[in-house]
């Protein structure tokens, strides 16, 4: 078992146990300190979507933070489990709330939308960004945001096809994790064009 750290807001220096299973790949604290500052620290009033939730360390970070929802979707019994203890361990609220399900499912179910940010971290290698970004794409609000971690560089007309324009992107180890911003409207992901256009 190793152990991550919550980096700030209420829950700050928190450790976060990641329980020793097949495919889980939490998200580092050096990744998820460069994410939050990308997104300007804080996420007050944000309701949030972890997809493929893991160790949970990406919701709670942004329940850390302020987020006024956070729901975290794992198929893992173990790991699910685990995400719920920790959070009734530091006193967490009704804003967290652990569904057990596959995520592509769970993308698909009617209370699943109006999110302001999703984490997507499927289990690496497994192909399923190209079809899990489309979906969850839907699950959020104009101007929302989508953090997502890939084996490979996400394409930028790829993304924009969605809807998304590329606000960062960057790379540790073997992960690419880009920051992305949904629109509702086709043709206004360059408002900022000294942001960077690739992916």
């Amino acid at each position: 078992m190793g152990q991550l750290r919550i980096i700030a807001g209420k829950w700050k220096r928190r450790p976060i146990p990641v329980k020793a299973l097949t495919g889980l790949r939490p998200t580092p604290d050096r990744v998820r300190e460069t994410l939050f500052n990308w997104l300007g620290q804080r996420c007050d009033g944000w309701r949030c979507l972890d997809l493929f939730a893991g160790s949970g360390a990406l919701g709670l970070e942004a329940a850390s933070r302020g987020a006024a929802r956070v729901v975290f979707v794992e198929s893992d019994a173990v790991a699910a489990q685990a995400i719920e203890q920790w959070i009734h361990q530091v006193g967490g609220g009704p804003e967290c709330q652990v569904v057990r399900a596959k995520a592509q499912q769970w993308c698909g179910t009617p209370a699943s939308a109006g999110f302001d940010l999703i984490f997507i971290d499927p289990p690496f290698g497994s192909g399923m960004v190209s079809s899990i970004v489309p979906a969850a794409t839907r699950l959020l609000v104009p101007g929302g945001h989508m953090y997502v971690e890939s084996e490979a560089p996400l394409e930028a007309a790829w993304a924009a096809s969605l809807g998304l324009s590329a606000l960062r992107a960057d790379k540790a180890g073997a992960v690419h994790y880009h920051l992305l911003q949904f629109s509702a409207s086709q043709g206004a992901h360059d408002a900022d064009r000294n942001l960077p256009r690739h992916l």
